[in-house]
């Protein structure tokens, strides 16, 4: 990775809620040193600039419609690096769950049996940005850490391949003196979620919910056997693992279920 003197960045939306560009402009005190390390080129959030010529391109949310495809191929074709920003864009996030249904299932849920105009509920499986087009970086969570966005854009000018944490939630929930959740009770998808959130949920009183993914070497079955041991049946141990991970659990929109 090279070392970009002032990169021009840019950031794009997909099906998402926004929060993680929000998260971006919640680093109020950093915005202004921010500013003077990079030149936000296309951001609808906060500017009205919009200029193609960006040479990083965080995106935030997942794939729900061809034209969303479509514009994904024509970011990479412009930007040099490509990074995803949030659970949406990385693993399928939240929108995926839907995936589970028929697209004719979900449309006549959403919009009713006879929708006003087929072309405008345009609906095909959600899927994360890698599903479509070559990712470089994926920065996860649901929102993202304003510390993790700025560290990669700390090493995108430094030219230092960025990094992602290889250890569990737990880990940062002994580091931040919180008492296991499963101490108290209650189940939490800490041990196979990939840390670098400092713990946040638990720490202010949740449970860990899994919103980063889960780690590439993670032991589910083992994570599956203890839930079940802490009182969950198999239908609340699959909406668990869903919850952030239904694509790669269920692959590519795999349908189980078709409208009624």
């Amino acid at each position: 990775m090279r070392w970009i003197k002032r990169p021009r960045i840019a950031f794009f939306s997909l099906t998402s809620c926004e929060g993680c560009q929000l998260m971006v402009l919640n680093c109020e005190e950093e915005l202004r040193e921010l500013s003077t390390r990079v030149d936000v080129v296309n951001f609808r959030e906060a500017t009205d600039l919009k200029r193609d010529d960006y040479q990083v391109a965080f995106i935030e949310g997942s794939v729900t419609r061809e034209e969303e495809a479509e514009k994904l191929k024509e970011i990479r074709q412009r930007a040099e690096t490509i990074i995803t920003l949030g659970a949406c864009s990385t693993t399928g996030g939240i929108n995926a769950l839907k995936n589970r249904f028929s697209p004719e299932y979900v449309t006549e849920c959403v919009y009713g049996r006879n929708p006003p105009n087929r072309l405008l509920v345009e609906n095909i499986p959600a899927m994360p940005v890698e599903e479509v087009i070559e990712v470089d970086y994926r920065i996860p969570g649901c929102p993202v850490s304003k510390e993790e966005f700025l560290g990669f854009v700390k090493a995108l000018v430094l030219g230092i391949p960025p990094g992602l944490p290889e250890y569990p939630v737990c880990n940062e929930c002994k580091m931040e003196g919180n008492i296991c959740v499963f101490e108290k009770g209650v189940a939490c998808m800490g041990p196979v979620t990939r840390g670098g959130c400092r713990a946040v949920c638990v720490s202010f009183g949740s449970i860990c919910w899994g919103c980063r993914g889960l780690l590439d070497d993670a032991n589910t079955d083992a994570h599956r056997e203890t839930l079940g041991n802490h009182g969950l049946g198999d239908d609340e141990i699959t909406k668990r693992f869903d919850l952030y991970s239904s694509f790669y659990i269920h692959r590519k929109g795999r349908c189980t279920k078709t409208t009624t």
